[in-house]
């Protein structure tokens, strides 16, 4: 079922799959190579949306829970306010391009975080003056070593919910391109580990939060995605957000194989 305001939610061991801007402000086409992401299973039904980001005019990266079983077919629209086209733009059942999704192949929906990544390759090309970037191996490391002293901040984008007190608010479910500036909190250690980012989640930098995991933290302001929107550590989307770092060398090198494509 395609779940109005929430995406995909799972509890596993404390964390649960979030995403969505809370706190932040429409992106105005700043990033358009962010776009929804609707996953249907076999029979076309829609079972729920994420976003995720144009690496290649065929590859868009998300998170791996996005695209897990029991989605075999995925549609994508790029639109800032996607609410504002429907139901003329054909959603949640035909968006402006479409595909097939891939989990990363260590993925475990017992432990979803450990390897949260996933693409959807297009069936045909969506050409843009550019795309977002994939980091070098291990760039993020380096963060370590600086976020005490100078801060390290992150641009944060996606579609969907942007409050919950404790639960979800309908009237802030709005599927529309947000964007936030959350703030390096751990990396390296702690709830972090060496595979994921913890960053910032409250009224001052915004942060993320349910409706559509999948969208990209880039690096500072560049293009460059240091990680994925990957969970939450609790219903209210406050404190912490956990992103799914792509720098590592089975996330870069998995990817390869897309793009060499």
């Amino acid at each position: 079922m395609l779940m109005v305001g929430l995406a995909l939610v799972a509890a596993v061991a404390g964390f649960a799959a979030a995403s969505a801007i809370k706190y932040g402000e429409p992106d105005n086409g700043r990033h358009p190579y962010v776009g929804l992401m609707v996953a249907q299973d076999a029979n076309g039904k829609p079972l729920w949306r994420c976003s995720g980001t144009l690496i290649s005019p065929t590859v868009f990266l998300t998170a791996g829970h996005c695209t897990e079983q029991p989605a075999a077919h995925v549609e994508i629209w790029f639109d800032d306010d996607v609410d504002a086209g429907y139901p003329l733009n054909g959603y949640p059942y035909t968006g402006q391009a479409s595909g097939t999704p891939y989990t990363h192949p260590q993925y475990d929906p017992a432990a979803f975080y450990l390897h949260d990544l996933g693409v959807v390759v297009l069936d045909s090309p969506v050409v843009m003056s550019e795309y977002g970037l994939l980091p070098t191996l291990n760039q993020l490391d380096a963060l370590a070593r600086v976020r005490r002293n100078t801060g390290v901040t992150f641009t944060a984008v996606g579609y969907g919910l942007q409050r919950a007190f404790p639960g979800p608010v309908p009237e802030t479910a709005m599927r529309v391109r947000m964007v936030a500036y959350p703030e390096l909190v751990q990396i390296n250690g702690g709830i972090a580990g060496t595979e994921s980012l913890v960053l910032s989640n409250n009224a001052n930098t915004g942060g993320t939060c349910f409706g559509d995991s999948g969208g990209p933290n880039f690096l500072g302001n560049t293009r460059v995605i240091a990680g994925v929107t990957s969970f939450g550590l609790n219903g209210t989307c406050s404190g912490t957000g956990g992103v799914y770092r792509v720098d590592r060398a089975d996330d870069l090198a998995w990817l390869a194989t897309f793009l060499s494509n």
